[in-house]
């Protein structure tokens, strides 16, 4: 189980003073282990078909998963086959082993984010904590134009043929400092090796997407409401709004501005819902994130709800994108 967000991580206060040494350490061992995979000590894997990565240099939500989406839409829409893979966090199975994943997988094994990234694009998702591995078997089911990896920035055992770092235009890199003392996962000047670089948010000052609602749907999947008709349905009684998601507040605060009262309830990034979690005194409706709902559809009551939320990539963004996979396609087409 992670936690959400440690509040140090947002400045460097006492705590993250504290944590500074072991900071150096873990940057240090980082960019060892970076410099082993470039100068060939450690060996890194390279896909026949193009592989996208989008990650970010930050622990925790900064909005992968909405791009990994927008992205795999838009390269159906211009024809092109697309798989994608994705380590399957919080997956038993996918620890240990590749896994083929449709809407019907089970979470546990396979984890919430590869089930939404399944049911939201309807291409193939293979979920694995080894890349290489997860490619490898995405390709023995079909040929594949392009293979975009959920995440895996990291991850050097796969070569990369385009990486897109995702920013939250809010939270930025927070305090800059490297895990545990901040959220970096490699020092900011990181970014700058990216080929695309992303900010998410509807307040950002660079290229990026926001978010857009779409609907409030029934976690029975049986209605859906706009959003308009959902909000006057509630009025001023309010909501639950449940999130265990690294930043719920992002969620909380989504919830406010589209006109809801709501009763914020959270909990840790990835938690492993219990019925009585959404059993609340009162006939309130109950509204949590998409990914949440993946975990929780067997566990909602007739109340209960999850907001669609779809990311608006600005143009010049996907202009980038398409020149870049166009270049990749040409490296290497034999």
């Amino acid at each position: 189980m992670r936690l959400n967000t440690p509040s140090h991580w947002n400045k460097r206060g006492i705590v993250a003073w504290l944590l500074y040494p072991l900071s150096c350490v873990f940057r240090l061992l980082v960019s060892g282990r970076r410099w082993c995979y470039r100068a060939g000590v450690l060996r890194s894997w390279q896909s026949p078909v193009p592989v996208v990565v989008v990650g970010n240099l930050t622990a925790g939500g900064a909005g992968k998963t909405p791009l990994v989406i927008a992205l795999v839409e838009h390269l159906k829409n211009s024809d092109k086959k697309v798989g994608i893979v994705t380590r399957g966090y919080g997956g038993e199975q996918s620890r240990h082993t590749p896994v083929s994943v449709d809407e019907h997988s089970d979470p546990a094994q396979v984890g919430d984010e590869a089930i939404l990234l399944a049911r939201r694009t309807g291409v193939a998702v293979v979920a694995g904590r080894d890349r290489p591995m997860a490619i490898q078997h995405l390709l023995l089911q079909q040929s594949y134009d392009v293979v975009i990896c959920d995440d895996g920035l990291q991850h050097y055992a796969l070569q990369r043929d385009i990486e897109i770092v995702v920013v939250d235009s809010e939270f930025l890199f927070g305090n800059e400092l490297c895990l545990p003392a901040g959220p970096l996962r490699e020092p900011v000047n990181r970014i700058k090796q990216a080929d695309l670089v992303v900010y998410s948010g509807a307040r950002r000052e660079h290229c990026g997407y926001e978010l857009v609602a779409d609907s409030f749907i029934r976690s029975d999947n049986t209605q859906a409401l706009d959003i308009s008709t959902f909000v006057k349905s509630t009025g001023a009684s309010g909501v639950h709004a449940v999130a265990a998601i690294a930043r719920p507040e992002k969620f909380f605060s989504t919830l406010s501005v589209l006109g809801l009262q709501i009763i914020e309830h959270r909990f840790p990034d990835h938690y492993e819902y219990q019925a009585t979690d959404l059993q609340f005194t009162d006939d309130l409706p109950v509204v949590m994130t998409e990914k949440d709902h993946v975990k929780c559809e067997n566990l909602s009551t007739v109340n209960s709800w999850y907001l669609k939320v779809s990311a608006q990539v600005d143009g010049i963004i996907l202009d980038d994108f398409n020149q870049q996979l166009s270049r990749a396609a040409q490296r290497i087409r034999p």
